[in-house]
């Protein structure tokens, strides 16, 4: 059995191919990772960054990424404007969303994570203040972190998963991987 933990860099599609754009430009995991029979346990969106989990075991993929196991996905999330104990709040009580209310979520403000830096870097404006905040969820629609906070006016400048489960990024550089235990 294999796991492996990939930090997925921005820009790069969370499959190994890029079906349907003949002589498509766009990375996808083959650009990084050459290992035989390991499919990814959920998706990552293209201007997302972080850990990806890949297994060659169907039940532990299954296992971490259908929602009814409630595997928790820690986000950090550079948003613009300052946050406040408020807007946290309604993250923690979910919030309303074009397809339903979200489960609530494990939200805090953080200091600036010193991650590495993104390429290409995000467009900060000047005359907007901006913030980070770590947001914990155990269910995972289309592109969920980035609406819960674009729902309590916290656009997200940039994305990064941290942790699925017991496993975290830790000292994993952008486009790296490693196999794990599981």
């Amino acid at each position: 059995m294999t796991l492996i933990v990939f930090n997925k860099p921005f820009d790069v599609l969370s499959q190994f191919t890029d079906k349907g754009t003949e002589g498509s430009e766009r990375r996808t995991l083959s650009d990084f990772i050459d290992v035989p029979n390991v499919y990814p346990a959920g998706r990552l969106d293209r201007d997302s960054e972080g850990l990806m989990l890949l297994t060659d075991d169907g039940r532990l993929q299954a296992r971490i990424s259908d929602p009814k196991y409630k595997t928790k996905k820690t986000y950090l999330a550079h948003v613009e404007g300052i946050a406040t104990e408020e807007q946290m709040e309604e993250l923690r009580r979910g919030v309303m969303l074009k397809d339903g209310m979200t489960r609530p979520a494990e939200a805090e403000l953080i200091d600036d994570p010193q991650l590495w830096e993104r390429i290409p870097p995000i467009r900060v404006r000047k005359s907007v203040p901006d913030s980070w905040i770590k947001v914990t969820i155990a269910e995972g629609r289309n592109r969920q972190v980035r609406r819960m906070c674009a729902a309590v006016n916290l656009p997200c400048l940039r994305l990064v998963r941290w942790s699925v489960g017991r496993w975290t990024l830790d000292d994993i550089a952008p486009g790296e991987w490693m196999e794990v235990e599981r």
